[in-house]
């Protein structure tokens, strides 16, 4: 940091052109306008550094202000600091009547994901319209006079200056230049890390980079409702122009390319989409525009599922306040752009610029099509002529959100790499800044010709955290030597498949916070950002609210039992390995740990769970199994015990109570020793109900 100092001093601004801003230097520079830009910014101010934010944004707070307003939010218990507060502004701005123009406060409701979108007791609120979204963020930066400098474009190519390993300044474009001691990446996009040569990368890893099984190529993999599986479209679907003749040609938006191997890695990216705002109050809406470009031909697909029957057009039309939605992609072709972002990362400006033009075109006349192509079904266009854009919101961008939903361009690769292993909880997370806790979430990543000749879509992934998880500071830092003043807290070292759940606004909006304390203490105490006391780190961000580690309200909710208060080795589903379709919940009265994972009734012996670890002595225990009972489990449920003398095979009734507390019935007892692996397994073959696992115990049997 020493260096740095010397060479501002020195040599500064010697050959800047007297045309561009000569500004300051700065203890901390931020790049980018997104929400973590501006938790960022105010947590340098608050820790008496001078700040400026520099961005190619017109609008702060990215998909925060631009049309996601119904919050992913996952345990909302885990949410602190600065992103705490961001909501709590939000409830305060609710609570005066002139903001319900549209709507009757009581006639809105409480609507959210699980829990209340508007919480008195804590005085958050976590659904709301864009504009006042943007609202709170430009009253953070007024209140503590942060300077924001808009439309401006990093140089990607020239643009970053170095003394050593550090940057020491960033020029932009129109030539100005913004000097520095830290500077912090709050792009999507990653454009300030990838300049300043720190190791990143793209697309989807394969399984074996990380010991994940969620990540890379997912063909066969049929989450949510988002493909052409039964659960969501009745029929095959033909991708030929007529149908079952290959030789016709694919309809558009359908590659024909090979999707690759389950499991291996690509250069692909989830698609994108604009979370519009859209209204059916007939003095606030505008009716959709048919959008230069318009080509009803692109949409030949989206017939024919209508002709399958499909009818869940509507079914992500989240309602905000006054009357508006958040609309977000549902469905085997909707908003999600599939296929048409793979090289936004690393493109030129004009070429993005050329990508978000596609995507608004196509999205459009999406909309369009549906409300005014006679051939779509009549309920369907009726219902659709009712909505319009919001007249009131994006007003300088005909009504459209100014944010394309960026869910993931370039990741870091830096000091930590977090991946699913740290979201599942099996293995530890190093030096926490911050949790997350939403679903490790994929949209789709392709849409292909099956081998059998019919459509699909690949790369949806719903996978449950099974709880909080803790997100480590190494994961918004480079690699020790690469760049020792930069932090980066949205496009965080992560793999494809955990980035899927960090990538949440309320979880940029912490990590922003975090990023910022950082940069503060790197300063004073004049370290790179990789050499920050964690102890010091810890004990700041704990002081302001950070919540760094889950209470156990959140960990397990009210009916879990902490896994760490029984004693002898206990497994819990999270950790077991699992093969086949398994899928996690926490309805039950009471279970062991955050919930319990159970097989989807098939019964064909493809979903197995192991439960694998080793005994820290040799000797006999007794191995007990945990269940939660309902009528519509399997009376037959098939376990292998493989202890040191062999293995043992148990089939357990679970509509029936387990004997033990509730919650565990008994396996039996068997020798163990400590250099071989103590494993159950449990699969559905021959089950006449819902296979269910909870958790596996070892109890050392008294002498």
């Amino acid at each position: 940091m020493n260096l740095i100092r010397q060479f501002i001093t020195l040599c500064l601004f010697a050959t800047v052109s007297t045309q561009a801003v000569q500004a300051e230097v700065y203890d901390v520079v931020i790049y980018g306008g997104t929400s973590a830009a501006v938790t960022a910014a105010v947590q340098a101010k608050r820790m008496g550094k001078s700040v400026v934010v520099v961005c190619p944004d017109q609008h702060l707070g990215g998909l925060s202000s631009g049309g996601l307003g119904w919050t992913d939010t996952g345990n909302k218990a885990v949410i602190g600091g600065l992103a705490r507060e961001f909501y709590h502004r939000i409830w305060k701005y609710y609570q005066a009547p002139e903001t319900w123009k549209w709507q009757k406060r009581e006639l809105y409701g409480d609507k959210g994901q699980g829990t209340p979108a508007i919480d008195g007791k804590q005085r958050t609120m976590w659904i709301f319209e864009p504009h006042v979204a943007e609202q709170v963020f430009e009253d953070f930066v007024r209140e503590y006079k942060i300077p924001v400098h808009r439309n401006e474009w990093l140089d990607r190519q020239q643009g970053v200056k170095m003394s050593g390993k550090n940057i020491s300044s960033i020029t932009m474009l129109n030539g100005n230049i913004y000097s520095g001691l830290i500077f912090i990446d709050a792009t999507y996009e990653g454009d300030l890390m990838a300049a300043a040569d720190v190791s990143y990368h793209v697309g989807r890893e394969s399984n074996s980079v990380y010991g994940e099984k969620w990540n890379g190529v997912q063909t066969g993999v049929l989450h949510h409702k988002h493909h052409f599986g039964l659960r969501a479209v009745k029929q095959k679907i033909s991708p030929y122009c007529i149908p079952g003749d290959p030789s016709s040609g694919l309809l558009p938006r359908i590659s024909g390319a090979n999707p690759g191997k389950y499991g291996a890695g690509d250069d692909k990216i989830q698609a994108y989409c604009f979370r519009m705002c859209l209204t059916k109050h007939a003095e606030n809406r505008v009716p959709f525009p048919k959008p230069e470009g318009y080509d009803p031909s692109q949409y030949e697909l989206l017939l024919r599922i209508y002709q399958a029957g499909w009818r869940e057009t509507f079914a992500k039309f989240d309602p905000i306040p006054n009357y508006k939605t958040d609309t977000n992609n549902h469905g085997p072709m909707s908003t999600d752009n599939i296929g048409y972002n793979y090289d936004y990362p690393e493109a030129s400006y004009k070429r993005r610029k050329e990508i978000i033009k596609e995507h608004e075109t196509y999205q459009k006349g999406w909309l369009y099509f549906i409300a005014n192509d006679p051939r779509v079904p009549s309920e369907v266009q009726k219902k659709m002529r009712e909505w319009g854009l919001a007249k009131d919101e994006f007003t300088d961008n005909g009504n459209w959100p100014h944010q394309l939903y960026i869910r993931e361009a370039r990741r870091m690769i830096g000091q930590f790499v977090m991946t699913e292993n740290e979201l599942l909880k099996k293995r530890p997370t190093p030096n926490s800044v911050g949790m997350g806790s939403y679903t490790m979430d994929s949209h789709n990543v392709q849409r292909y010709v099956t081998p059998e000749g019919y459509v699909q879509n690949e790369g949806d992934i719903g996978v449950s955290t099974h709880g909080p998880y803790q997100i480590a500071y190494g994961s918004l830092v480079p690699k020790k030597g690469e760049c020792g003043n930069l932090l980066v807290p949205v496009c965080v070292s992560s793999s494809h498949i955990a980035f899927g759940s960090i990538r949440m606004e309320p979880v940029f909006m912490i990590l922003g916070h975090s990023a910022a304390t950082a940069a503060g203490i790197a300063i004073d105490q004049k370290l790179d950002v990789q050499d920050v006391p964690y102890a010091v780190l810890k004990e700041k961000l704990v002081k302001e609210g950070q919540i760094l580690e889950a209470p156990p309200e959140a960990k397990f909710g009210r009916n879990g039992v902490d896994p760490a208060k029984l004693k002898g080795i206990v497994l819990d589903d999270s950790r077991a390995d699992l093969i086949g379709s398994w899928e996690f919940s926490r309805s039950s009265k009471k279970y062991v740990g955050s919930g319990y994972s159970h097989e989807s009734n098939s019964q064909d012996g493809k979903a197995i769970a192991r439960f694998e670890t080793k005994v820290p002595k040799s000797g006999r225990y007794e191995v007990r199994y945990a269940y939660t009972p309902h009528g519509n489990r399997s009376s037959k449920v098939k376990v292998a015990v493989k202890h040191a003398n062999g293995e043992a095979l148990r089939t357990i009734n679970q509509k029936k109570l387990p004997s033990l507390d509730g919650i565990f019935v008994s396996l039996g007892e068997y020798d163990f020793v400590t250099d071989e692996a103590a494993v159950v397994e449990v699969t559905n073959e021959d089950s006449d109900g819902y296979v269910i696992i909870d958790a596996v115990q070892w109890l050392p049997v008294a002498k």
